[in-house]
C-alpha cells in the first residue's frame, strides 16, 4: 500500500492536482485527481480497494465507526519531502467517498504575480491597506483561493496576523494560527472573541460555510479589524448574494465590505506553471452593486477575463487526457 500511495502523490505533485479523490463501491475503487479544476481519471490498480482503510490508519481515523464522516490530518514523506496531506470520509451502505486533499506549503509567490493583470495586482494590494472591513475571496474547490489569501498575508509587513481555520491547511510561522476543534467547544465564536483580546490587525477566517461563521466575519469586521476570508461562490455579485442568504444584516454588510474576487485555476500557456484568472469587486463596485442590484458598465467579469487571457495565449485550452497512467 505504501508503493502505491507514493506513486498516486508523485503523480499528483508533478501534475499540481489538487485532491486525489477514491470512491469505492461493489464494482471496486475509482480514483480521480483535481487538476486545473477538472477532475481526472487515474488508471486503476488492484491495491486501490484497500487505500481507503489505509488512509484511514494514517489519519488517525476510526476505522470500526463508518456512520459519522471523518476527518484527518497527517504528514507523508514523499521523495525526502514532507507532504501535508487531509483525509475525509464519508460512508454510506452503497459506497465509501474519501477525498485527500494535499496542503500546498510552497508560498514564494509576490503579490505582483498573483494575476496576469496590473490592475488586479494593484486591487490586491489595495486589499491589505485597509485597517478594517471585509475581503472575501471566492471560487469553487480547487481554485486556489486558500493560496491567495495566504499569498497576500505572506506580503504583509508590520501587522499582526491571526488565522482560524477548519483545519489549518498550510502551516506559517509567519501568523498565529488557531484550530477549531467542535468536539471541545472552541468554535469560530469562541476562536473570534480569544483572537480580539490579542490586538490583532488582519483575522483570517479560512472558510466560511453557515451562518454562524459569516455572522463572526461581519462581527469581526465591525470591530475595526482587517477580516479576509474565502466562500464557495460562482462570481463576486454571488458572493455578495451567497452572504445575504446566510441571513448577514444587509446593511452591516453593505458597511464592512472592501472587496469581492472570485477566481479559476488554469495551466500556463507553454509551461507547466498554474496561472489564476481573477475578476473583482472594489469598494466603489460594491456600493454600486448595493445601490442598483446589478454591476457597472466598469465591471470587467471573469468569462471577459478568462476569453482575454485565451486571446493572448497567457492560458492553455486543449483538453487533458481522459486516464493518467501512475509510473
Amino acid at each position: 500500500m505504501e508503493e502505491r500511495l507514493n506513486a498516486l502523490l508523485r503523480l499528483a505533485i508533478s501534475l499540481k492536482a489538487t485532491d486525489i479523490h477514491f470512491t469505492r463501491t461493489r464494482l471496486g475503487t475509482k480514483v480521480e485527481m483535481r487538476v486545473n479544476d477538472r477532475i481526472r481519471l487515474v488508471k486503476s490498480d488492484p491495491k486501490d480497494d484497500k487505500m481507503i482503510r489505509y488512509l484511514q490508519y494514517l489519519a488517525n481515523l476510526d476505522v470500526g465507526n463508518l456512520i459519522r464522516p471523518q476527518t484527518g490530518q497527517f504528514e507523508y514523506l514523499v521523495d525526502d519531502v514532507i507532504v501535508s496531506l487531509r483525509f475525509a470520509l464519508i460512508h454510506n451502505q452503497h459506497l465509501d467517498n474519501a477525498v485527500l486533499r494535499i496542503l500546498n506549503s510552497d508560498l514564494c509567490i509576490g503579490v505582483r504575480s498573483l494575476s496576469t493583470s496590473a490592475d488586479q495586482n494593484s486591487f490586491f494590494r489595495k486589499m491589505m491597506t485597509y485597517r478594517s472591513g471585509l475581503y472575501v475571496c471566492s471560487g469553487p474547490t480547487g481554485s486556489g483561493k486558500t493560496t491567495s489569501l495566504y499569498t497576500l498575508l505572506h506580503n504583509v509587513t508590520g501587522k499582526k496576523i491571526f488565522t482560524i481555520e477548519d483545519p489549518i491547511e498550510m502551516q506559517s510561522e509567519n501568523f498565529i494560527q488557531l484550530n477549531i476543534n467542535e468536539t471541545i467547544g472552541f468554535g469560530y465564536d469562541e476562536a473570534i472573541k480569544q483572537v480580539l483580546r490579542h490586538d490583532p490587525d488582519i483575522i483570517m477566517i479560512g472558510e466560511i460555510r453557515d451562518e454562524i461563521t459569516a455572522h463572526m466575519a461581519i462581527r469581526a469586521a465591525n470591530t475595526g479589524h482587517t477580516v479576509v476570508t474565502s466562500l464557495h461562490a460562482a462570481s463576486c455579485p454571488l458572493a455578495i448574494e451567497r452572504l445575504l442568504e446566510l441571513k448577514v444584516e444587509k446593511g452591516q454588510l453593505y458597511n464592512v465590505l472592501i472587496g469581492i474576487s472570485n477566481q479559476r485555476l488554469f495551466s500556463q500557456m507553454a509551461s507547466d506553471r498554474k496561472v489564476v484568472i481573477y475578476e473583482t469587486m472594489d469598494r466603489d463596485e460594491i456600493i454600486y452593486y448595493f445601490r442598483y442590484g446589478k454591476v457597472s458598465s466598469d465591471f470587467y467579469a471573469l468569462d471577459e477575463r478568462i476569453e482575454d487571457a485565451k486571446r493572448k495565449g497567457v492560458i492553455q485550452t486543449g483538453e487533458f487526457s481522459h486516464e493518467f497512467t501512475v509510473a
